[in-house]
């Protein structure tokens, strides 16, 4: 209902959706090229993504995680605790992403164990609670 704040967020918002929205696509790159027939990364090669091309679009990524974090910080307090929980996750599969190699990436998706999900929830509600963000 606060316009002047919906305003100001609006950019960081966008920029979370987007690398939320990124991390799934490169997450799920094996199912979207092989089953469905579609990219999301326009020039990559799907069936034989390179180092640089993962590297990039990782880069993208991480960028956008960056700007969003600038808006999660400024929410509300009644909906900053769950939007932060759900970046704190997002950075962390991107980070397993990033570690792992392009070829097992297009072999296999990826995936964050229940139990680190379980810290991630957890790191997250101190840290919200002590209004470490």
């Amino acid at each position: 209902g606060d316009k002047e704040q919906y305003d100001e967020l609006k950019v960081s918002a966008q920029k979370l959706g987007s690398a939320f929205q990124k991390v799934n696509f490169l997450r799920d790159v094996k199912a979207d090229y092989e089953q469905l027939g579609r990219v999301y990364f326009p020039g990559v090669n799907m069936a034989n993504m390179s180092y640089c091309e993962k590297a990039e679009i990782i880069f993208e990524i991480e960028q956008d995680f960056d700007e969003a974090y600038k808006g999660i910080i400024r929410l509300p307090v009644e909906a900053r605790f769950g939007v932060y929980t759900a970046y704190v996750y997002y950075r962390r599969l991107l980070r397993k992403l990033k570690n792992t190699p392009s070829r097992d990436i297009l072999r296999t998706r990826i995936r964050v164990s229940d139990p680190v999900k379980y810290g991630l929830f957890v790191q997250s509600w101190f840290n919200y609670k002590l209004n470490l963000l």
